[in-house]
């Protein structure tokens, strides 16, 4: 079944004759195309594709399940939309409304005849929001990528090489290793910058006795990867020690309470407990993890605020911390899929505390 089909169906449930996709993330969903430019629009009986002269061969090769459709500097998108719309009969046409920006929303209103648009991203975060197994499959592979771009990287890690350093050594190798791009700027923290959870990559030199947080990912297939590990350069303390562990036990926690069918929340505060049971609660101030996918944040997560119960097939990422201002910070990160018994963990790297010699 095509994901065109997939959302046609979900249009009644909706209360919607049609949706039009104009997000990247939601054109790729759809499509499984990937562009800079591009409209789609789904109705209950057939789904279009429509693009300009610089994707209108490629999307003709790999869009299946849609008519393909070329605007022009005569024809636009908008007037291709309008004639579907009549067409088709439409009167409901839902939109993206947490991607739209004003100014298209207004532009939308004013070109687009006869129809009341509609707010219908939780349609299309829904049905991204349980992966399909070649959507899962294309996430393994980002992981494989970026974990062994980290295995390259812990011989490349030593005093006296910076934060900025090791982010653009990651970088590289997971361009070489296969990646398309980076699901994210990395995070790369030493020390006492370890302590900042989104800290960004520095001219500040490791040396021994730091931890080093690094926090990065890639894409492959159109999905993201991510990863989080923290390791000790020359040595690490007897509190390094105590803290690394304690995450690294949080983490195990919230992965045994991760299943479909119990709330983010629920997760989250597995986890969290550990945490709090050590005496490091007040350094713990983020979420368990969130759902990964399309997008590096996509749909519902892991945290204090996730009150809904998550599906079968959900992805999400498994990365509690401790951060002590001053000191040092550790977060560790791996990503999980939920299933009715329990989840499983797509990373392969070693999560026990590494001491770079």
């Amino acid at each position: 079944m095509s994901r065109f089909h997939k959302i046609a169906e979900k249009l009644e449930a909706y209360g919607l004759d049609a949706i039009m996709v104009t997000s990247a993330p939601n054109r790729h969903y759809a499509a499984q195309f990937p562009s800079s430019a591009g409209v789609a629009v789904v109705t209950k009986d057939k789904s279009f594709f429509i693009t300009d002269s610089r994707y209108i061969e490629a999307a003709g090769k790999r869009i299946t399940g849609a008519e393909i459709r070329q605007s022009t500097n005569q024809v636009s998108a908008t007037d291709i939309v309008n004639e579907i719309i009549k067409a088709h009969a439409i009167k409901k046409l839902g939109f993206e409304e947490q991607y739209a920006t004003v100014a298209e929303y207004n532009r939308w209103q004013k070109k687009l005849d006869g129809v009341k648009l509609v707010p219908a991203t939780k349609l299309l975060m829904d049905l991204r929001g349980v992966k399909e197994p070649e959507e899962i499959d294309c996430m393994i592979r980002a992981q494989r990528i970026a974990e062994k771009a980290l295995t390259e990287a812990l011989d490349f890690i030593r005093p006296g090489v910076t934060e900025k350093e090791i982010s653009a050594y990651l970088q590289y190798r997971m361009l070489c290793n296969g990646a398309e791009r980076m699901s994210f700027e990395p995070i790369v923290v030493s020390g006492v910058n370890s302590s900042m959870p989104h800290g960004v990559p520095s001219d500040k030199k490791v040396e021994n006795g730091d931890f080093v947080t690094m926090d990065f990912g890639c894409v492959y297939g159109g999905y993201c990867s991510d990863m989080t590990r923290t390791v000790a350069v020359g040595y690490a303390t007897e509190e390094m020690e105590q803290v690394y562990h304690t995450v690294l036990a949080a983490q195990k926690a919230g992965i045994r309470a991760s299943r479909a069918g119990v709330t983010g929340k629920s997760i989250h505060e597995a986890a969290a407990k550990v945490i709090a049971d050590a005496g490091y609660g007040q350094y713990f101030g983020h979420g368990f993890g969130h759902g990964v996918g399309v997008e590096i944040h996509e749909g519902a997560g892991a945290a204090p605020s996730s009150d809904q119960l998550l599906p079968a097939g959900a992805v999400i990422s498994a990365e509690p911390g401790i951060y002590i201002p001053g000191k040092f910070g550790v977060r560790i990160e791996d990503v999980i899929v939920l299933q009715e018994d329990g989840c499983t963990d797509i990373m392969e790297a070693p999560r026990e505390l590494m001491i770079l010699k």
